[in-house]
């Protein structure tokens, strides 16, 4: 029962999204270990950058 409680709250928490700046690609990150910060992660031979924070799409209200 213990990992089930673990997986809920990583899920609430913030999660880091880094992006490739060459090809576009994202990665986001589960803060399980807390050591984002500290690994640098590669895509297409160079450093990923944090991604700007994007706020969710608007829900589009459909009129019967």
């Amino acid at each position: 029962m213990a990992k089930k409680k673990a997986v809920k709250a990583a899920s609430k928490a913030k999660k880091t999204a880094y992006e490739c700046r060459v090809c576009g690609s994202l990665a986001v990150i589960d803060p399980l270990c807390g050591c984002a910060e500290e690994h640098v992660f590669i895509c297409c031979g160079r450093p990923m950058e944090k991604a700007a924070a994007k706020k969710p799409a608007p829900k589009k209200i459909v009129k019967k």
